[in-house]
């Protein structure tokens, strides 16, 4: 074996120490150098480096993973006096059969209320189909992801269920970036309640073009946004989970320990939701039926109760709050000046709120999932900000996965040995040599590309990341209004309440993208195979040791 390319030990690819051979050191599979690391690699024994330890940023930090607090801005717990919460998908939390009871309803309504063909009652929710953060374009009725920069996504544009190409992306839009003109015609699709809105609206489009029928794409949106609404605000949806608690709410008991601890440690605690309160109350009191606490309801926990709230207006208009009598179902004539225990209210406004409690802004934290609804609003007015987002759990589990670190570093590789491509100056009997490999390595990189993936959704990737690896749109607006996110409230159990939180100084993308720092076990015989065919594999922990003229020289004898 030549040694240029090291050796295996146990299972592990060992870099040779040749003064004149390239190293690459692959950081997070995005091909970085770094100058220090290019004479003398780290040897590696054993079938597995050793990870390095992330330093603790804070006291009582649980180590980077699903169960992480991940931080944009600086946020020290100590200084938080008052804690605000969202009631779905923050508080509570459903099963998957929530999504396909909207579906189903708001199907049914399409086709009795809004006089759809009856062939559109054949269609059921698939789970597998959206993922957060899409847009919809009204006009020309076509789902969109979008990365960091608002543009389309190649793999990331569907007109019903059918994917379109790059071809017919540019055909339709001219360019894959989306301008101002056209951002206007899109509709976000933001919180975990448009999963069943998105499935149905690209159902029906496909259901339409299956059929030869003509319809206009912003009637479709129009019609399916009302359809939806109407299951939420008429209470079907609400009266159906009550009526089966068991099926729909996720119980978790480790939720009411964290209200416990706040209250006891002296904190202030509110309830700001747009559901109506029977809805609310019904749920609190099914999630809670177990835990014993002092007090003879769950309303006791927080000093503040709001309901119908009315997100995001409540954030900028003048609505006054109203008092709601929780026996009569009715709301009182008088006016509000205090909050007092154990009451509920209805309505009202940012400005009331915060005159009548007298909490400063800096040292209020609001939790909620809807980036927009949620946490715009409070982020503009001055409180911190957190972004509940359970699919944090899945996609970290995925990316810490061998089939995905494996994918990742073969990707880094593969964008490190295009960059030396494109910088070679290749001379003319070269030239045949040079066109098949960039051929063979664009091919490889398509297919990885498509293989990661399909490892988080098979139509469209990743919630947080686009196929190239670039942040999404969704990302973005993370950034914009979440001071800090994680997948679940009960994640700051493991923070002292002393903790200071701060982003890492060292990660410039979503701080949960855990960075590939392991051994790649798996085997690598779709990796360059002219090279396995001759040497075998000399992937290793991030080190690409494939000296440049040798993969031509290499490649041109296999031609």
């Amino acid at each position: 074996m030549p040694p240029l390319l090291g050796a295996f030990r146990d299972g592990a690819a060992v870099p040779a120490r040749s003064p004149r051979s390239e190293h690459a050191l692959l950081d997070a599979g995005v091909g970085r150098r770094r100058g220090r690391d290019r004479a003398h690699p780290p040897r590696v024994r054993g079938r597995q480096a050793q990870l390095p330890q992330h330093p603790r940023r804070h006291q009582g930090h649980a180590q980077d993973g699903p169960a992480s607090i991940y931080v944009n801005k600086n946020v020290k717990l100590d200084d938080l006096q008052v804690y605000g919460f969202d009631y779905d998908y923050t508080l509570s939390h459903y099963s998957d059969h929530l999504q396909c009871l909207i579906y189903d309803l708001a199907k049914k309504h399409l086709v009795n209320e809004l006089k759809y063909p009856e062939s559109c009652l054949q269609y059921d929710y698939d789970s597998s189909f959206p993922v957060r953060g899409l847009y919809y374009d009204k006009l020309k009725g076509c789902l969109l992801k979008l990365d960091f920069f608002g543009s389309i996504e190649p793999d990331g544009c569907f007109f019903g269920r059918r994917k379109l190409s790059s071809t017919e992306i540019k055909e339709l839009y001219g360019t894959r970036h989306i301008g101002r003109d056209q951002a206007r015609q899109l509709v976000g699709l933001m919180d975990v309640f448009c999963f069943s809105e998105a499935c149905l609206i690209a159902d029906i489009v496909q259901h339409f073009v299956d059929a030869k029928l003509e319809f206009d794409a912003p009637y479709v949106y129009e019609d399916v946004n009302q359809a939806i609404q109407h299951v939420h605000r008429s209470g079907l949806v609400h009266r159906k989970v009550l009526s089966e608690p068991q099926k729909f709410l996720l119980k978790n008991s480790q939720v009411f320990r964290f209200l416990k601890t706040l209250r006891e440690k002296g904190k202030k605690l509110f309830l700001l939701t747009n559901s109506p309160f029977y809805f609310v109350d019904g749920g609190m009191s099914y999630l809670l039926e177990d835990q014993h606490f002092d007090g003879n309801s769950w309303r006791e926990l927080f000093d503040v109760v709001i309901a119908q709230a009315n997100k995001p207006s409540f954030y900028n208009s003048d609505h006054p709050f109203r008092v709601y009598d929780t026996e009569k179902d009715t709301l009182a004539f008088t006016a509000v000046d205090k909050f007092l225990p154990n009451e509920v209210y209805y309505h009202g406004c940012l400005k009331s709120f915060l005159q009548i409690t007298k909490w400063r802004g800096p040292e209020v934290i609001y939790f909620g999932d809807h980036l927009f609804s949620d946490l715009r609003g409070p982020s503009k007015a001055g409180w911190r900000t957190a972004a509940v987002i359970r699919e944090l759990e899945d996609e970290i589990g995925i990316q810490n996965g061998d089939s995905y670190r494996f994918q990742q570093a073969k990707l880094g590789i593969i964008h490190d040995l295009l960059g030396k491509v494109h910088a070679t100056v290749v001379s003319t009997e070269k030239g045949q040599v040079y066109r098949t490999l960039l051929d063979e390595l664009n091919a490889e990189r398509r297919q990885c590309r498509s293989g990661m993936r399909d490892l988080f959704n098979s139509s469209f990737g990743a919630t947080f990341l686009t196929d190239t690896g670039k942040e999404s749109s969704f990302a973005y607006h993370i950034h914009q209004y979440a001071d800090i996110y994680t997948s679940k409230l009960e994640n700051f159990l493991s923070y002292a309440p002393e903790s200071w939180l701060h982003p890492p100084h060292d990660i410039k993308i979503m701080p949960h993208n855990a960075k590939c720092q392991r051994v790649c076990s798996a085997p690598h015989s779709s990796l360059y195979p002219f090279l396995v065919e001759s040497h075998g594999s000399a992937l290793h922990s991030g080190f690409c040791l494939w000296p440049w003229d040798s993969i031509l020289s290499l490649h041109s004898a296999r031609l």
